[in-house]
């Protein structure tokens, strides 16, 4: 283990190194990724330092062991009753630190949420759902930047993209994808009667485009026309953008945005995650299953998370578990949930490590 960790920590230095050569600061994409890498290796750094100066500790105080001088030899011996529990406790950590991660965690995310069954009340749900992650971001110190904004007929929203930037976004959002559901008495509801509505969201990771490793022969694209409800607002270029896979069949489209750009961008990102998948399920089908059992495939007709208004409470379905602080948690303060699904998803890559 500390050969690794010590390799670990000259990568970091040599990240740290170049984050200081001019070159690197003048190209913002580079910096940026290097950036990125850095902060993620930061806390397993930290940790190692923090462990190599316990074991230094221990090693001074069993010299000390040997002194003629009694006292001396109590001293040490008390120093080594304190230092065995860090360096268990330090060595915990590395070990969960040391996991092999998921290599897209690092990533930006592109979120899609859209209101489900439950008609007016799905798209208020889907507004208020909306809220929760844009404080959680804000708390997080994540940027957010709206490409789509579907308004609801009796308020919220129909359809919502987003895109996430930050440190780790894919780590920390990953496991919303599925369906959110909502039970409480609507706004409309003149008995009092309690609800049942839904929302899905859809967590996609924002890949470099340099980073898609797809052949433009392979590719067909096409322009369009995004529909719309007239007036206005109707689409007069073609802005819609759709991509064929020839090889798989595999087809993506985006008309999210006004802009051809961003929607050729957008389309590209689900066509290569599309693709990803197809290749993965059918690589990884076994070890893919193992891990729906326990936090979901993110497949937005998994039930996720259910929100009951009457009794405060939120309840995971994937880790059981049952939280009676729903004002807080629909308020961004979705940091216990997220922590527990991670705790939930390295266990298993223990296991399987």
């Amino acid at each position: 283990m500390l050969d690794k960790l010590e390799s670990i920590k000259n990568h970091f230095l040599s990240i740290q190194e170049k984050l200081s050569d001019p070159e690197v600061v003048s190209d913002m994409k580079q910096f940026s990724k290097l950036n990125k890498e850095y902060k993620g290796l930061e806390e397993i750094v930290e940790a190692y330092d923090k462990y190599k100066l316990v074991l230094e500790s221990i090693d001074n105080a069993k010299e000390m062991l040997s002194d003629k001088d009694q006292e001396m030899q109590n001293l040490a011996q008390e120093e080594l009753e304190d230092l065995s529990p860090q360096k268990e406790q330090i060595e915990e950590r590395l070990k969960v630190l040391l996991i092999p991660k998921d290599p897209e965690d690092s990533l930006d995310v592109v979120m899609e949420i859209r209101a489900g069954t439950g008609g007016d009340e799905a798209s208020i749900f889907a507004g208020d759902l909306l809220r929760m992650y844009t404080k959680y971001c804000e708390s997080h110190k994540l940027k957010i930047e709206t490409v789509t904004l579907n308004e609801g007929t009796s308020g919220g929203f129909s359809k919502i993209v987003l895109e996430i930037y930050g440190n780790d976004v894919y780590a920390k959002l990953k496991f919303e994808s599925g369906a959110h559901r909502v039970q409480r008495v609507p706004k409309t509801e003149s008995q009092g009667r309690v609800h049942t509505s839904a929302a899905t969201v859809v967590i996609m990771p924002k890949f470099e485009l340099d980073d898609i490793d797809i052949r433009k022969d392979d590719l067909k694209v096409d322009t369009f026309r995004s529909s719309g409800a007239g007036g206005q607002h109707v689409n007069k270029t073609e802005s819609g953008v759709r991509f064929t896979h020839i090889p798989t069949g595999i087809v993506s489209e985006s008309t999210d945005s006004r802009s051809q750009h961003k929607n050729r961008e957008i389309a590209l990102q689900k066509l290569y995650q599309r693709i990803k998948e197809a290749q993965e399920e059918k690589a990884y089908s076994q070890q893919k299953e193992k891990r729906k059992s326990l936090v979901g495939s993110g497949d937005r007709s998994d039930k996720v998370r259910t929100y009951n208004y009457p009794q405060n409470r939120v309840t995971d379905h994937r880790i059981n578990l049952t939280l009676y602080s729903l004002d807080k948690i629909m308020d961004g303060q979705i940091d216990e949930i997220i922590e527990k699904l991670q705790v939930a998803e390295n266990a298993e890559r223990m296991v399987e490590v």
